[in-house]
């Protein structure tokens, strides 16, 4: 374990200092030199040291699957995407039984996904293509067989499924081994580390205390882990003596009672006071949970010691999520917060609502949202609105929907844009300071615990393509490296890989 980091230097041009450690705690800080290095220390040559990152909402295991599945992102039609995956079959990249795609986004094509379009690809074989929001999935006739949807239905017909029925088709495509997904989760957490990440909210739509007990119990220790549960398991939870913050093993605790209120935006399921242009069938998008099954879902998880996290993604949806936060009598958390009305940003400080946001999204649905919420796109990812309204905000990514690297979601919050295009309502931008206070949880101050990460250049001057790969140097979690750069110092850093 280390004893001290030296020549740290703070943000913002500050003087070099020294940081004392002892039990995974910052136990003393002092300008640089004041004390004699001793064997052990690590002497960080003037790089600039801050809190280790948070990603406030990812999927895990969805993200680790995502990285080993057929890549439809660049896909700008619906026969494109089915061209991907045919060139993927025969070239013998598509392996599993089941044929997965991943990350197609359908509201802008020309053409429609249809079954019959994926049945010219093959007929036999079951095709699975999960939307990047992850709110539906696209199948050839196969896949419903396979499946045992019921072919009777609308969707079924179209061949896409939407919200509850999708979420239930994902949920059956893991044929990996548990082995299998435990090392991808491995491999997704180092690289999560090598980009200064030290926690994760896990909102895995999954039985999660299981999977993160036996993971820890194989060696998990790369990132402090809260895990969600999901409406179906809160009795099991609940039975078991579960509660937020429960300890569960190693780095993993219990995280918040997560509930889906509504869709997305790509889906056009995300619930909105104003309707989709060309939705005759739902018009107003999707609202999966009502606010009178709502209330007493919340306060019976509230009642057992649950914090709250609500998906909310419409501007219809956050109202009556508002609503019922009301009526309950306590804060808790939005997820996405994606649309919000006007009169709704101030009651998001005075109930004590946070909103957690991930604001790679709005750079990823500009132009979706420039067609789907016409007229209202000023209030739409608004991150500024929020804060000046006195809301709290916390970013994360969502992953698998955008990359877990809190360094996008910063360049994307600070600068409303990316591959060179006009900033996207820079009005709702925020402050590199701010964004970086909604991705960390802890401070460089005496008597914090040890998570930090050094890094080759201070963001508080950074540009956001600079801040889109910023380079790492170190990632400490308690004290403890989990990542670092070769370039570190080499004789304290042969002690933490011994």
């Amino acid at each position: 374990m280390i004893r001290a980091i030296r020549n740290a230097r703070p943000l913002g041009g500050h003087e070099p200092i020294d940081i004392l450690l002892d039990d995974g705690l910052i136990t003393g800080i002092l300008p640089a030199g004041i004390e004699t290095p001793a064997e052990g220390d690590l002497d960080l040559g003037g790089r600039f040291i801050m809190p280790a990152m948070w990603d406030e909402h990812v999927h895990m295991t969805q993200w680790a699957q995502h990285r080993r599945r057929i890549d439809l992102g660049g896909a700008e039609s619906a026969a494109e995407a089915a061209a991907i995956v045919r060139s993927a079959m025969r070239s013998g990249d598509a392996r599993d039984a089941v044929v997965v795609g991943v990350g197609f986004r359908d509201a802008l094509w020309p053409d429609a996904p249809t079954a019959a379009l994926l049945d010219q690809v093959s007929l036999d074989r079951p095709i699975v293509l999960i939307s990047a929001d992850v709110h539906c999935v696209w199948v050839n006739s196969a896949a419903l067989v396979h499946f045992g949807v019921d072919g009777d239905s609308a969707e079924a017909h179209e061949g896409v499924l939407r919200e509850d029925a999708a979420f239930a088709l994902t949920a059956r495509l893991d044929s990996a081994t548990d082995d299998e997904l435990d090392q991808w989760v491995a491999e997704a957490a180092g690289e999560a580390a090598r980009r200064g990440v030290v926690g994760v909210v896990d909102l895995e739509m999954r039985w999660n205390r299981d999977d993160w007990a036996r993971r820890v119990a194989r060696g998990f220790d790369a990132l402090r882990v809260e895990f969600g549960v999901y409406p179906q398991h809160l009795d099991s939870a609940i039975a078991a003596g579960l509660r937020t913050g429960t300890p569960v093993a190693g780095t993993v605790a219990v995280g918040p009672l997560k509930v889906i209120t509504d869709g997305s935006l790509n889906t056009r399921t995300a619930y909105c006071c104003d309707p989709y242009p060309d939705a005759p069938a739902e018009p107003y998008g999707r609202l999966n949970v009502p606010p009178c099954d709502l209330h007493p879902l919340l306060a019976r998880a509230s009642e057992a010691g649950f914090d709250l996290a609500v998906h909310a993604i419409g501007d219809g949806a956050n109202k009556l999520a508002l609503d019922v936060f009301a009526k309950l009598g306590r804060g808790g958390r939005i997820e996405h917060a994606q649309l919000v009305h006007e009169s709704d940003f101030a009651r998001f400080a005075a109930l004590g609502v946070t909103a957690s946001v991930q604001p790679e999204h709005a750079v990823d649905d500009r132009d979706v949202a420039e067609r789907y919420w016409a007229g209202r796109t000023g209030r739409a990812f608004a991150l500024r609105s929020l804060l000046d309204a006195g809301a709290r905000i916390v970013l994360g990514s969502d992953a698998p929907v955008a990359p877990l690297d809190p360094w996008i979601a910063i360049a994307a919050a600070t600068s409303r844009t990316r591959d060179g295009r006009p900033a996207f309502h820079p009005e709702q931008a925020i402050t590199i300071t701010e964004a970086l206070a909604a991705s960390t949880r802890t401070l460089v101050a005496v008597g914090e615990p040890a998570d930090l990460i050094a890094l080759d250049v201070d963001p508080l001057s950074a540009d956001g393509d600079t801040l889109r790969r910023m380079p790492v140097a170190l990632t400490m979690l308690g004290g403890r490296v989990t990542h670092h750069d070769p370039a570190l110092s080499a004789g304290a850093l042969a002690l933490v890989d011994a």
